[in-house]
């Protein structure tokens, strides 16, 4: 490997998927704000909408995950459409 061209400031991070509460640790550089404390250690937190516990290609389930409403957009504005592939 070269030199000087990795970052130094690893450090163990919490990463929680806000979808289903699962929470994995592991090395990061990624800047954070807040903290969790997980079994007894507290840890810098980042916050995800999806990870491999709720991804859909991972779980084998296929689960919408929609936090701005943006499918139920979509279903209206082409329902219509959907309707007519079904006959």
């Amino acid at each position: 490997m070269k030199k000087g061209i990795h970052p130094e400031n690893y450090r163990l991070v919490a990463f929680k998927d806000m979808s289903n509460e699962h929470v994995f640790i592991t090395k990061s550089t990624v800047a954070t704000k807040e903290t969790i404390t997980h079994e007894g250690v507290e840890y810098p937190v980042v916050k995800v909408e999806i990870s491999n516990t709720s991804h859909p290609y991972y779980t084998g389930k296929m689960k919408l995950v929609d936090t701005a409403g943006r499918v139920d957009k979509f279903m209206n504005r082409y329902k219509d459409h959907f309707d007519k592939k079904k006959k």
